[in-house]
């Protein structure tokens, strides 16, 4: 490891010393560039229907409950007015399944009715619906069935899939199949949904699912943009095997690279471990890392357009980070990056920003990434408040992306490990 630390630090050192960087103006976006928020239903909503992840929550798998979440289930349209008032024109959101099926072939018109008036809300305040349609969550008695370990719950999805596309089809929504279907087995793995050796067919299962869903939303709504977004790794070797695992498997089947990225990875930062620990506020940024994935992207799958599905910054219960990084610093930082790369030429055409509110973070309420915080454990109203994001998303979205002149506060970290050898011989340049 110290032979290959020095190599990569060496060849860095011989890159960067004695280049100056090159001083032209980074261009804006431009009008046709999308802005979007994002969350997802189980997270967000509360009120939750049984699921494996209200058992998860229920059965103590994990270390808190999640409750009423912060009650989006009620309080929709105001954050979607929040949303408005951003100035975005893409809102993600999810269908939950086991809300709108409760009980095998038993169609909850309750349900139904809450996400009409999310999807109506949405387009009537000028946005664009992205669907999420499975965000890790599927309904109790498909676990009662088996989960994934059964060869007909990939039937079962599709099902459910084209039930929600013959319903909302009408808003011309994006879709994404499957988020982060990595993190859905790796996580059915960990919590004893899927036992280790079962993992090959759930990824089976997914994938086949997915196609099945990506050929009828495109029958049922021509020119629709479906894909399944990918947690992006920053790690040597493990991101090309994931890649490999999913998106190059499905590649025929997406009509774009959805991309959620939130750490980087270096030889001289290896604080991402703290991520795997629930304390993610503690995860060092690097905000130049999105150009060195965006770049990577566009080189590992040529010809397909890319988009951000979730990107932002997590902080403590109180709002604070070890590092004293604000999130509106960040933001404007990744958008400046994002410019970047498009300015080389990489196909990016949206960014979301994950979350529009705080919300359950697959376990606790500990990390906060909402550009509104909400405390879910101590306020009993759920009242949203804005943070020093609000503001600074609301001038990105309003200039298309942050001003020419713009100097992100922090300055590329020598060697990131997020596309080895690339970055050390073609480092990030602030221009």
């Amino acid at each position: 490891m110290a032979v290959m630390v020095a190599v990569v630090l060496g060849a860095a050192a011989s890159v960067l010393v004695g280049v100056a960087p090159t001083r032209a103006a980074v261009p804006d976006l431009g009008p046709s560039f999308q802005f979007g928020v994002a969350q997802s239903g189980f997270q967000s909503e509360g009120y939750n229907r049984d699921s494996n992840w209200l058992r998860y929550s229920n059965q103590g798998k994990v270390p808190q409950r999640v409750g009423r979440a912060v009650d989006f289930f009620h309080q929709y349209a105001g954050d979607i007015a929040r949303a408005k008032s951003l100035g975005v024109g893409i809102y993600r959101t999810s269908v939950e399944w086991s809300r709108v099926e409760p009980a095998p072939g038993h169609d909850d018109p309750a349900g139904w009715a809450f996400y009409d008036r999310v999807i109506r809300g949405v387009v009537d305040a000028g946005m664009r619906p992205m669907i999420t349609l499975n965000h890790w969550v599927h309904p109790g008695w498909e676990v009662d069935r088996g989960g994934w370990n059964r060869p007909g719950m990939s039937a079962d999805y599709v099902a459910f899939a084209k039930r929600v596309v013959n319903r909302y089809a009408w808003a011309k929504p994006m879709w994404i199949t499957f988020n982060e279907p990595t993190e859905y087995v790796r996580r059915e793995v960990q919590y004893g949904g899927v036992p280790p050796e079962n993992m090959g067919a759930m990824v089976d299962g997914i994938i086949a699912a997915h196609r099945a869903t990506y050929r009828y939303i495109h029958a049922v709504q021509p020119g629709a943009q479906v894909s399944s977004n990918m947690a992006f790794i920053p790690v040597p070797g493990v991101q090309s095997w994931l890649e490999d695992l999913f998106p190059q498997r499905m590649l025929d089947s997406l009509d774009f690279i959805g991309v959620d990225h939130y750490y980087s990875f270096s030889v001289t930062d290896a604080s991402v471990a703290n991520a795997a620990t629930g304390q993610m506020w503690k995860a060092s940024q690097a905000p130049e890392s999105m150009y060195y994935l965006l770049r990577h992207l566009a080189q590992r799958f040529p010809g397909k357009q890319i988009r951000v599905i979730e990107n932002g910054l997590a902080t403590d219960p109180h709002g604070r980070r070890p590092d004293g990084y604000r999130r509106g610093d960040h933001l404007r930082d990744t958008i400046y990056w994002v410019q970047r790369a498009r300015q080389d030429g990489v196909p990016i055409v949206s960014y979301n920003y994950w979350s529009l509110t705080d919300n359950y973070e697959w376990g606790d309420f500990d990390a906060r990434f909402g550009l509104y915080t909400v405390d879910a454990q101590r306020d009993p109203t759920l009242t949203r408040y804005a943070t020093d994001g609000v503001a600074a998303f609301r001038a990105v979205t309003a200039g298309h992306g942050v001003p020419r002149g713009y100097r992100p506060t922090r300055m590329p970290v020598p060697c990131s490990l997020v596309a080895v050898p690339d970055i050390c011989t073609h480092p990030a340049v602030v221009r």
